[in-house]
């Protein structure tokens, strides 16, 4: 079973197992274009992710299962995605001469120099990157490395599902890679300089990557996400944990609701972005973004996307990577639209079906 990269040509399910809830899609390819074949988007039992740690396979694998007898797919391979705070990455120099074999055989003799946990308890892998800038004779190498028990986890749950698992990508390289559909739509499209920061707000957890020249350049997750809005409904109108996330999504509360509550989540959510650009800034790399984009289910908020862009005075745009794809009959646009921002990492890994 491998950790992350090699050569896929199987068709896969993209599976992104966050805190409360499972996202699958398929995708296929003609002509150059993508098409979507199927998604669902089932709700997890309580207690069965916490801080993107699987405490509960059985539960995630029985989640997987529905959803993918909810979306009628008959695919049986998947790639799923541990977070970025369980990985560590290093981008290494290695001679352009060696073979797979010998650069895997070297990378295992060197790896304890890389990575701060014996051999026996991480997964570890590696990519070609490409030439490296300052020596022709040399590449440079992207390791990366998780303990083990965070891949098995995710492995054992999608084998539970039936699923035979293909891919443990990193969450935020299968962000990298949803983006390369949303940048064509941006300003400056042309413009290889573009730096884009993408926000992604989940149920608990906002994670912030700040992606120049099409490589990830700055990672930082903080605690905050939707959780606080359905535990406000639920605070201020005597609701159930399951009564308010219901609400927030179909509607129904008081006329109170949007001033009392909804605008000040949206103005928490926007203070939550900009300090974490603030990081970003002042840790010299680059002070400036050109684009923000914003994902996750919070993203759907009407208005949010308007209001971050007038506090920070940054182009902001919601996540839609589906934008030039065309959708299989069983597809409701409607429902995919509002999925859609949530759906960055697991259409990230879907898209790792065509990795030549």
């Amino acid at each position: 079973m491998m950790f992350g990269f090699g050569k896929k040509n199987t068709p896969m399910l993209g599976i992104d197992l966050s805190s409360t809830a499972v996202k699958l899609l398929e995708l296929s390819q003609e002509g150059g274009r993508y098409r979507i074949e199927s998604y669902a988007v089932e709700p997890l039992p309580p207690n069965t992710v916490s801080d993107k740690n699987i405490l509960d396979v059985e539960a995630i694998g029985d989640a997987i299962r529905r959803a993918v007898k909810r979306s009628n797919t008959r695919a049986k391979h998947a790639a799923v995605a541990v977070s970025g705070s369980a990985v560590i990455t290093k981008t290494i120099t290695m001679p352009a001469n060696m073979s797979d074999a010998e650069m895997e055989a070297q990378i295992e003799l060197e790896a304890d120099q890389y990575i701060p946990y014996p051999l026996d308890e991480i997964a570890l892998d590696f990519q070609v990157i490409g030439p490296a800038e300052d020596d022709p004779d040399s590449v440079e190498v992207l390791l990366a490395a998780s303990r083990s028990d965070n891949v098995d986890s995710r492995v054992a749950a999608l084998e539970h599902a039936g699923l035979t698992p293909k891919v443990v990508d990193v969450e935020a390289y299968a962000m990298e890679n949803a983006l390369t559909l949303i940048q064509q739509h941006l300003p400056d499209t042309d413009n290889e300089d573009l730096t884009i920061a993408i926000a992604d707000v989940g149920a608990t957890v906002t994670t912030l990557n700040v992606i120049h020249k099409n490589k990830i350049i700055y990672t930082r997750e903080q605690v905050f996400g939707g959780r606080q809005l359905t535990e406000e409904i639920q605070r201020r109108y005597g609701l159930s944990h399951e009564e308010a996330g219901m609400a927030k999504r179909q509607g129904g509360l008081p006329d109170t609701y949007y001033s009392e509550v909804l605008e000040p989540f949206k103005e928490a959510m926007a203070q939550q972005i900009s300090r974490s650009l603030q990081f970003f800034f002042s840790s010299g790399t680059r002070n400036s973004v050109d684009h923000i984009i914003l994902a996750g289910g919070s993203a759907s908020i009407a208005g949010t996307d308007d209001l971050i862009e007038e506090k920070m005075g940054i182009t902001t745009s919601i996540a839609n990577p589906f934008a030039n794809m065309t959708l299989s009959p069983q597809i409701k646009p409607q429902s995919l639209n509002s999925d859609s921002p949530a759906l960055m990492i697991a259409c990230g890994l879907a898209l790792r079906s065509f990795d030549s």
